[in-house]
């Protein structure tokens, strides 16, 4: 199949790549030439606009920064370029409403399409092992699922469109309070005396187990392989762990949602990241302990 690939970044080129592998035809655009010739040596052939990229191709793929940029790209170069009965897939995270307001413009347009957030970071972008939280009809959502499971391990159909973003921030805001959780129960536990491979053997198979103890240790040393063991690069960084928190106190704000714990842990990673962190992995915040 014809796939447009927009959005060649961190995420996008590892997906694009691995639509190249499960034998597509991948037309790739991004604003940077670094990442248009890490895309060509993946297989892509690449352009100079998203609107030459999508022309031909019966789907389209994005992996954007935001709402704003989603919304810019879809009416300006997508809607009305690509061919009539394309499928558009926008696997950014970004506001509910803007996944919304995209979805109809698209629809009424005569388009069917899905918003298909990702959970995984890079290493399950590059290696294919991503989770993809959808949200459309049940028609876009069946166009779309073959092209996400060659990108994933998981394609969920989550409901409606926005159903994927909402699962998408409520998911990363359960994370941050988790992560922050982990982070204060193994640095007390240090500072009472207990080692902390010891207590990791302890939570890790008790009640404390949760995934960013046991799957993303914040602690180096401790636990399995993770971004903590490479000085906190690579993984999920601050910054985008922020940006995910932010969109969920719009969401919490908007839908009268009380939040207590995650609004406190969104002030955390707002200082955290304005204390120059916002390049390293999320499970850095440790360090503030």
């Amino acid at each position: 199949m014809k796939i447009a690939f927009i959005g060649l970044g961190n995420m996008g080129g590892g997906m694009a790549a691995n639509l190249v592998k499960a034998g597509h035809e991948v037309c790739a655009f991004d604003l940077s030439e670094d990442a248009l010739a890490a895309a060509r040596d993946n297989g892509c052939e690449t352009f100079t606009s998203a609107r030459d990229a999508v022309d031909g191709a019966k789907a389209v793929v994005s992996m954007l920064p935001n709402g704003a940029i989603v919304k810019a790209v879809y009416t300006g170069d997508v809607i009305g370029h690509a061919p009539q009965g394309a499928v558009f897939l926008d696997c950014s995270t970004i506001d509910v409403a803007t996944a919304k307001e995209v979805t109809e413009a698209a629809e009424t347009a005569g388009y069917n399409m899905v918003d298909a957030p990702v959970s995984g970071g890079i290493a399950a972008a590059n290696g294919g092992t991503l989770t993809f939280m959808v949200g459309g009809t049940k028609d876009a959502f069946d166009r779309a699922e073959l092209i996400l499971q060659a990108m994933g391990k998981a394609v969920i159909h989550a409901g409606d469109a926005g159903a994927g973003q909402t699962a998408k921030i409520c998911n990363n805001m359960l994370l941050a309070v988790h992560m922050i959780g982990t982070c204060e129960a193994m640095k007390m536990a240090e500072r009472l005396g207990l080692d902390p491979r010891t207590f990791y053997a302890i939570s890790s198979q008790s009640s404390g187990y949760n995934w960013s103890l046991n799957e993303y240790t914040p602690m180096p040393g401790v636990g399995k392989q993770s971004p903590a063991d490479n000085d906190y690069q690579g993984g999920f960084a601050t910054a985008l762990m922020l940006k995910d928190l932010r969109l969920a106190m719009e969401a919490a704000d908007s839908s009268d949602s009380a939040v207590p714990l995650s609004s406190r842990a969104a002030a955390l990673y707002e200082d955290f990241d304005g204390a120059g962190n916002s390049g390293l992995d999320f499970s850095a915040i440790i360090k503030t302990y």
